[in-house]
């Protein structure tokens, strides 16, 4: 039998700018306390904001929640390098 890949539909749920779940996410680029940086199926997404946090990441249902005061979320078609193999952020920080 042939496997589908399952493609997920990205989608950005905000409240009251404290806590966000956003779906479609392929990986995570950077994230400290100010900023969090993904690439997402619609594009590089920037989250800018203060006391920012990732509380749950499962990048194999292509899925984050955050939490944090937004202030701003940015949408680039810009490429991001990766490193050979497609290596996710963790793998890249400690080679």
């Amino acid at each position: 039998m042939e496997e589908k890949q399952l493609k997920t539909a990205h989608k950005l749920q905000m409240t009251d700018r404290e806590t966000g779940s956003i779906t479609g996410v392929k990986d995570v680029v950077a994230f400290d306390d100010g900023e969090i940086s993904l690439i997402t199926s619609a594009g590089m997404l920037t989250i800018k904001g203060s006391e920012l946090h990732v509380t749950r990441l499962d990048l194999d249902k292509q899925e984050v929640d955050i939490a944090g005061q937004v202030d701003s979320l940015v949408y680039s078609q810009g490429t991001v390098l990766k490193s050979k193999g497609g290596d996710g952020m963790l793998k890249r920080l400690f080679k």
